[in-house]
């Protein structure tokens, strides 16, 4: 991939996604709207740095390594600041840490690896041995996680509407997602291309869970970002559901889950770069569609049709639903042949109503 395009085409990913800051922002309890205009001012701060930064750090890394099979992880804490990377406190090889966050983001570090060099043979974001960073205890009171083509930053959330981000280990292999889109296929965050990254982030997020809790595809949950909802939600699960868009929360305070499962429900809107937090529950549904049907471990069949569509080089970083469902079509051929394979990946995209032809 050419470093200058790359870097022209960065973008600033978070896992909770603006419409909810959004909504949050605006609630009349100042336990609420407070963390949440700060979490959204320095979002867009961050958004607008990150096209000149972030990428030029992940390519200095992972051009100075070597390729391992085993991750070199390093944890910083913020100590509530907003200056990164923070303070050294726990190396690859140290005994665990009197910190749970310390611990948590260690371990989530380390599941991301293993998925992705065990079930693909990747080693590590940028299948050139890239050591992973992270941050804990970031800002006060911020109510996300991001990673900055650096580093995964973990805020504590505000204890209300968000608890401390390193809980779910799926939000951590989600954002370390991005960073694989970026080195792969550099899907433009926008639209349905922008949707796909975010569903290709939701994916293999998920996909990370469920092989480090060693689960099938029908007793995995589907859900990203369970256990990161605070005491202050009284109707939500997570942040999103791959097994039933639109369902994860319905809230007083977060509003409803506007996530379609089809295209029938496509969103249009000019919001979040067109969509990409919402509409990503097309191709996330079809994922879950196509891995319940096969049945078995979700990362095997199913996961490696999409690792193959993601990083087989065809396909456009401007790239629509469509595309992407022709191109897991050819890659469940060229893997499986005409085998149950092939007729669930097109059997799953027709049932969410995305053309194969």
């Amino acid at each position: 991939m050419d470093e200058a395009n790359a870097q022209e085409k960065t973008v600033f990913c978070t896992i909770v996604p603006p419409h909810v800051l959004d909504r949050l922002a605006q609630a009349d309890d100042p336990r609420f709207n407070e963390p949440a205009r700060r979490t959204l001012e320095h979002d867009g701060v961050l958004r607008t740095r990150r096209r000149v930064t972030a990428v030029r750090g992940l390519y200095a890394d992972s051009s100075a390594t070597t390729p391992s099979d085993t991750p070199q992880r390093t944890i910083y804490d913020a100590g509530h600041r907003e200056t990164l990377p923070g303070k050294k406190v726990h190396a690859e090889g140290d005994a665990p840490a009197k910190d749970a966050s310390v611990n948590r983001a260690h371990a989530g570090l380390g599941a991301t690896f293993d998925l992705f060099f065990k079930a693909y043979g990747r080693r590590s974001i940028d299948d050139r041995g890239l050591p992973l960073d992270a941050t804990v205890h970031y800002g006060e009171g911020y109510c996300n996680a991001f990673w900055d083509g650096e580093r995964m930053v973990f805020g504590d959330g505000d204890n209300d509407t968000f608890v401390d981000f390193t809980v779910a280990v799926d939000v951590i292999g989600h954002e370390l997602t991005h960073g694989v889109v970026q080195h792969t296929a550099n899907l433009e965050y926008y639209g349905q291309s922008g949707a796909l990254n975010e569903s290709c982030a939701d994916v293999f997020g998920s996909l990370i869970k469920q092989y480090s809790l060693g689960q099938s595809a029908d007793q995995a949950d589907w859900l990203i970002g369970a256990g990161l909802l605070g005491p202050g939600v009284d109707q939500g699960t997570a942040l999103r559901s791959m097994k039933a868009p639109g369902t994860a929360y319905d809230d007083d305070v977060l509003g409803k889950d506007p996530q379609p499962a089809t295209m029938e429900d496509y969103v249009r809107t000019n919001r979040d770069n067109g969509g990409v937090h919402i509409n990503s529950g097309i191709p996330n549904h079809a994922f879950y569609l196509l891995a319940t049907d096969l049945g078995g471990n979700a990362w095997e069949r199913a996961g490696k049709i999409w690792y193959a569509t993601l990083t087989g080089g065809e396909l456009s970083s401007d790239a629509d639903f469509a595309q992407f469902a022709r191109l897991t079509v050819a890659a469940a051929r060229s893997l499986y042949g005409e085998g149950d394979e092939t007729r669930a990946v097109l059997k799953a995209w027709g049932q969410v109503g995305v053309p194969t032809t």
